[in-house]
């Protein structure tokens, strides 16, 4: 009787599940840095403390209430991408041999060995996207059989809707799932693509504002998180606006508040970096001069500076951008976080003891190896994810749409950066990572190369 072969979509499930496992192992019950803290404070105790999203607060309160602390959260996120990656398998006719060792690979990469076990709301965003992304492949899989895949249509719903309050700019991966969706229901004409797609689209974003809105605690009122992101950014334009171009002029700030502008002007400037906005705290005087000022005055000085002085715009946001994307020096960009760390009074009332264990430190020191090569460079996924893309489009089956959407919904997350970016930490661009690899390895499962193949003769 001959024994059953162990296949390779068998052997890259248990290099999968194994590569989580192991991520478990080592990373529970999860890092926090203080953003980890205060939200998982506000989820708690279910007030507003922070201009962070409410509706991440919410999922760690959430997760904490059945199990106190992150443990459950961590393992519930990292098994989004998990179970995305599992689920490619059934998207291809064939696994190759190729996709278990370059999965192997993966799983040991910082990427998915260290960053899923960190609580941040990057991560989440990411395998929220990936998985919406995964749910929408599963149903352009099987979009023509006789019944409506509706719920691999309502996970993918779900997961876009979630990643969308996630982050400040996290709609960038519904609209790209909706362009997806759109070209997945053309066959059946523009009438219906578009239905799909239009239709697709809003509904993601009524049950995103639904979730935005009851996840915040009842005291709370209006969320102010959006508004005050926003001021940040004008803030921090406008300042390295006048650092790029010392004479660039201010007038709408000095007729309301000459001292202001001679502040940002001298003070402001002389603290400015494209590595970050945080330097600008050091000074007190530059917050209370920036925050004393109405929002008109703000928002108006910093339409002066877009619609006037475009140059000096530019330079300054092109060089922040190069800050987050290319990270020239990679070590002040906090690469890798591990550990608990946070102020005395948050670890307090959580009851979390601020530590670094060995464990902590060897996971650190283990990171370091990759730091300098392309599996720690933002171009280098980039590329990847575009040279992915470009095969699937055009190999151009129904779930290479698909996965080709998630790359280019990351490409266009990692761009929405060069207008509003305020720090070079590289977790900001954590979904453009993830979503290259995952594409490779759904790309590696069955490489188009009998059709490479014939194209060439």
């Amino acid at each position: 009787m001959p024994r059953p072969s162990f296949t390779a979509s068998q052997a890259l499930g248990a290099v999968l599940l194994t590569g989580y496992v192991l991520m478990l192992a080592l990373n529970l019950p999860g890092h926090l840095s203080y953003d980890s803290l205060a939200q998982l404070h506000e989820g708690r105790m279910q007030v507003r403390e922070t201009w962070g999203p409410a509706l991440y607060a919410w999922i760690l309160g959430a997760f904490d209430s059945i199990s106190p602390g992150t443990g459950l959260y961590v393992a519930a996120s990292g098994f989004l991408v998990t179970g995305s990656l599992l689920s490619f398998r059934q998207l291809r006719r064939q696994v190759s041999w190729a996709a278990v060792g370059l999965g192997a690979l993966m799983v040991l990469t910082p990427t998915l060995l260290i960053y899923q076990g960190v609580v941040w709301k990057d991560v989440l965003f990411a395998n929220l996207a990936l998985a919406g992304f995964a749910c929408l492949a599963q149903a352009a899989r099987v979009w023509d059989a006789p019944r409506r895949p509706w719920w691999a249509l309502a996970g993918a719903l779900l997961a876009f809707a979630a990643a969308a309050q996630v982050r400040q700019n996290g709609l960038v991966a519904p609209f790209f799932g909706a362009l997806a969706l759109a070209w997945i229901a053309y066959g059946r004409g523009w009438r219906s693509s578009l239905a799909w797609g239009l239709g697709g689209f809003v509904a993601t974003l009524a049950v995103s504002m639904a979730m935005g809105a009851l996840s915040q605690p009842a005291q709370a009122g209006p969320d102010q998180a959006g508004s005050r992101g926003v001021r940040i950014v004008a803030h921090y334009d406008i300042i390295g606006a006048v650092a790029v171009q010392p004479t660039l002029p201010l007038d709408v700030i000095r007729a309301h508040d000459p001292v202001a502008e001679q502040q940002i002007r001298h003070r402001a400037t002389a603290l400015y970096t494209p590595e970050r906005v945080d330097y600008l705290g050091q000074d007190d005087q530059i917050g209370a001069a920036l925050w004393g000022l109405p929002n008109e005055v703000v928002f108006a000085q910093w339409g002066a500076i877009l619609t006037k002085h475009p140059t000096a715009y530019i330079e300054h946001r092109w060089d922040v951008f190069r800050w987050v994307f290319a990270t020239p020096k990679i070590d002040s960009c906090l690469p890798v976080y591990v550990g608990v760390s946070g102020p005395e009074t948050l670890t307090t009332a959580l009851g979390i003891a601020p530590l670094m264990e060995p464990s902590d430190q060897a996971l650190y020191n283990y990171s370091t190896w990759y730091l300098d090569t392309p599996l720690f460079s933002h171009v280098f996924f980039a590329l990847v994810a575009l040279a992915s893309a470009g095969v699937l489009l055009w190999r151009r089956e129904a779930a290479d749409i698909v996965i080709a959407g998630m790359l280019l919904s990351a490409l266009a997350f990692a761009a929405s950066f060069a207008l509003i970016s305020i720090a070079c930490d590289y977790r900001y661009l954590y979904y453009l990572d993830l979503a290259a690899l995952a594409g490779l390895l759904y790309l590696a499962m069955d490489p188009p190369y009998g059709r490479l193949r014939r194209r060439l003769r």
